[in-house]
This record gives C-alpha cells, sequence and structure tokens, in this order.
C-alpha cells in the first residue's frame, strides 16, 4: 500500500505584493523540484479580516488578492489556496483556488462549510482553538453532509490560559479517526494571541521542535508560512519562517517523514506476511 503524498501548505501570511509572493513561490517551485514526490499549495491570505488591531494590514482585498493569486496559480502551475471569511465569498475563491481554507474561529459556522462544500473544491478547515479533536468529527459530518469529496483537517493548537497555544499529540491520531487528511498548521501554532503590541507574538524558535514531533505522531502534511523579511512583513512577524531558511527546514521534515513511512510500510508487511 503506497503512502499518499506529504501535503506541504506554503507560503507568505499574507499577499503583500506580487513581488513578495513571487519570490517566494520561485522558492517553493525549487523545494518541489527538489522533492517532486510532495503534494505542493501555495497559500497566501488576499484580506485578513481577523487583524488583531484596526490598524492590521488586511491586504489587498478579496477580489484584488485573488487575481494577483490567479497570476501566481498560472505561472507557476501550481494548485493554491486561500481563506475566506463569509459564504458570500466561496464561489468567488473557488474560481481560482483549488483549495477553499476555513478560518478557525469560523469552522463551526454551518453556513460557511456549506458553501465551500458547494463548490466541489476541496476544503481545509482548521480546528478552533477552542475546539478538541474529537470536536473535529462533527466538522467533518457538515462538510460530507453538504457533498464536500476531499476535506483536510488541519491542527493550528488549543488556548491554554491567556496568550499561549498548546498542541495535543494525541490530537493528530484523534482526528486521523474521521478518515481525512490531518495537517499541521506549525506556524499559527506558535503564535502567542494577545501577547504583542496590538499584533499576535510568537515563538518561532520552537518550530522544528514542534514539526518534528507532529511527523512522529503520523500527520499528513505541513501548513507553514514564509517570508523573505519576517521582521518587516506585515503580519506574524514573529512567526512566519524566513524564506532563506525553508528548503533546509522543509528538507530534514520530508527526510523525517520517509523514515515514517518506511517504518508504517515495514509494520504492513509484517503483519499481512
Amino acid at each position: 500500500m503506497a503512502p499518499k503524498p506529504f501535503i506541504i501548505i506554503a507560503g507568505p501570511c499574507l499577499l503583500e505584493s506580487w513581488e513578495i509572493g513571487e519570490e517566494v513561490a520561485r522558492e517553493l517551485v525549487e523545494i518541489r523540484r527538489e522533492h517532486p514526490d510532495i503534494r505542493l499549495i501555495f497559500k497566501a491570505s488576499v484580506d485578513k479580516a481577523n487583524r488583531s488591531s484596526v490598524h492590521g494590514n488586511r491586504g489587498p482585498g478579496f477580489r484584488e488578492g485573488l487575481v494577483l493569486l490567479a497570476e501566481l496559480k498560472n505561472r507557476f502551475k501550481f494548485e493554491v489556496t486561500t481563506d475566506f471569511h463569509g459564504p458570500d465569498q466561496a464561489e468567488m475563491a473557488a474560481e481560482v483556488c483549488d483549495v477553499l481554507q476555513v478560518p478557525a474561529f469560523l469552522c463551526r459556522q454551518t453556513d460557511m462549510l456549506a458553501a465551500a462544500a458547494r463548490t466541489g473544491r476541496a476544503v481545509s478547515v482548521k480546528k478552533g482553538q477552542f475546539l478538541s479533536p474529537w470536536d473535529m468529527v462533527h466538522v467533518v459530518e457538515k462538510l460530507r453532509a453538504f457533498g464536500a469529496t476531499e476535506i483536510f483537517q488541519m491542527e493550528r493548537g488549543t488556548s491554554f490560559g491567556y496568550g499561549n497555544l498548546v498542541v495535543d499529540m494525541r490530537g493528530f491520531q484523534v482526528m486521523a479517526a474521521n478518515g481525512c487528511p490531518v495537517i499541521y498548521d506549525l506556524t499559527h501554532s506558535l503564535q502567542l494571541p494577545g501577547r504583542g503590541d496590538s499584533a499576535t507574538a510568537g515563538a518561532r524558535e520552537f518550530a522544528d521542535t514542534l514539526a518534528r514531533a507532529a511527523i512522529g505522531a503520523g500527520i499528513d502534511g505541513l501548513f507553514l508560512e514564509t517570508h523573505p523579511h519576517p521582521e518587516i512583513s506585515l503580519c506574524d512577524r514573529e512567526t512566519q519562517l524566513p524564506l532563506k531558511t525553508l528548503a533546509g527546514r522543509i528538507h530534514k521534515y520530508l527526510t523525517l517523514q520517509e523514515m515514517q513511512n518506511t517504518c508504517k510500510m515495514q509494520n504492513y508487511v509484517k503483519r499481512n506476511s
């Protein structure tokens, strides 16, 4: 039984400009060339509707951002995804995106899930910071009821008191029982919500530790945000990964994941021999 391609969803937090999008896209295409067995999906938000502060930059806007995203998709020949924030935006996003991303805070909104499912596109839904892994079965059931055939469940951490998130590694196994790929949202799980100055703080130094642990727990893919210069990016400055480190990190992560697959295959052969 051959394993399915490991999923890498990556890109800048915000589609700040064509230049930023192009620079990140070029690096991701090179990573795909080095690792042709992965499923690469380019991610960039086009309208950040859930900023910490009213002064936060929301990006180019939904319509304008989708135009840029479509141009990147056509030029670099990869799948693309972005988040949407209302049922009325689903059809418009589906005209460009191969995968529609449902934000964590909206993961229980039935109208959002229905609108995404009815487009016929794959749906990637983030588990809310307020949900247990066991609650995701209801989210998946809703999506299936409305016709979704390809569903990604994404773990981005759980609120732990004020201003902190934790990732329960048991949750990956629990969510996998729903029969859909489980993807670890690495960079958002590094956030320290509410602990920045009108912006979300973060703890990027734990990225590799958590990625290795999640791969060991059997995830089906990784979601991560990256920027050429995170320190001057317009959002998530303390959690986006520096673009110059991305290829090396992904190589390490994929090497570990391949070792994990080898062990699974050996165990499968033993059980069936």
